[in-house]
């Protein structure tokens, strides 16, 4: 069943859109991302333009972590004080990336921007989560405890105006969450991902935060700042395609809801192992798109010449 798409200007088979919208939902609620990161390109893959990818899969994002948010709020795994100063972080970095993003629009570069983007940064946490993932899986099965990091006090616990966060049982300053949210409202608005895959490492390693409410937290701050990174492209841009999103908000509430209960039955280390591979097949497939020529080359020239 072919469905037009209006503003990305392109038919599409509407199961596809609902495969993608599910699939991805499915792996928000399995491990607490967005989805943005798979969503986007996957959108490339089945021939929506870059801009429109980009602008209209932040919705589904907003979608699937508003149904992730609303379990963790319930078993109260939320650090909400916390969740607060990211998503002003958040907000202040989606300002930046959407005049970034209309910038290079004008310049006529954003396609190849946004594609460079996911490359560079799906190699790297890909890379990054297949090996933490294979040593856990090792060990594991080798039956060797992981050696346990003593609590030290880094850079971030010295600096200034510190607040408690009681969920997290840290006091620790605003400063390096407010800017883990800036970074991730930027990647937003650039790349239309929630920004879950740098947002949970961050919180994680940076920030000491128990992952009991790392994932909820994560989501909590994900939903505000993808709502208005949607809100800033429509106005802005009009790249929003409302048709596209509303199968990929279908696809996406239900898949995260599966992917939740998925997620508490089978084994971490062999879920971050699938997904590690996932992510880098994925940037393996936008870089062999961006490297071997097209099967059709088009040449612009001025008639007449100067």
């Amino acid at each position: 069943m072919q469905i037009y798409l209006p503003i990305a200007e392109t038919s599409v088979n509407a199961f596809t859109l609902l495969g993608v919208g599910g699939g991805v939902g499915v792996l928000s609620g399995m491990f607490g991302v967005g989805g943005g990161f798979l969503i986007t390109p996957l959108l490339f893959f089945i021939g929506v333009p870059p801009t429109v990818a980009v602008a209209t899969g932040v919705n589904q994002v907003v979608a699937s972590s508003i149904s992730g948010v609303l379990a963790h709020l319930k078993r109260k795994t939320v650090d909400l004080p916390m969740g607060w100063v990211l998503l002003a972080g958040g907000l202040i970095g989606s300002i930046i990336g959407i005049w970034f993003f209309n910038l290079m629009s004008r310049l006529g570069q954003i396609d190849l921007i946004v594609q460079l983007s996911y490359v560079i940064f799906l190699g790297i946490i890909g890379a990054m989560m297949f090996n933490e993932s294979l040593r856990a899986l090792l060990r594991t099965r080798s039956g060797t405890a992981p050696r346990r990091k003593r609590h030290t006090h880094t850079w971030v616990h010295n600096l200034p105006l510190k607040m408690k966060f009681r969920a997290s049982g840290l006091y620790i300053s605003v400063f390096p969450p407010l800017l883990v949210g800036v970074g991730v409202g930027i990647l937003a608005a650039i790349m239309g991902v929630g920004g879950g895959f740098i947002l949970v490492p961050a919180m994680i390693y940076l920030l000491g935060m128990p992952t009991k409410v790392v994932i909820g937290t994560s989501l909590f701050q994900v939903t505000f700042v993808a709502a208005f990174t949607t809100m800033m492209h429509a106005i802005t841009n009009q790249t929003v395609d409302v048709m596209l999103a509303v199968f990929l908000i279908i696809g996406g509430v239900i898949g995260a809801q599966i992917g939740t209960r998925v997620g508490l039955k089978l084994g971490a280390e062999q879920l971050r192992i699938l997904l590690a591979l996932l992510v880098l097949a994925v940037c393996g497939k936008i870089a062999f798109d961006l490297l071997w020529p097209p099967a059709e080359l088009y040449s612009i020239s001025v008639s007449g010449g100067v």
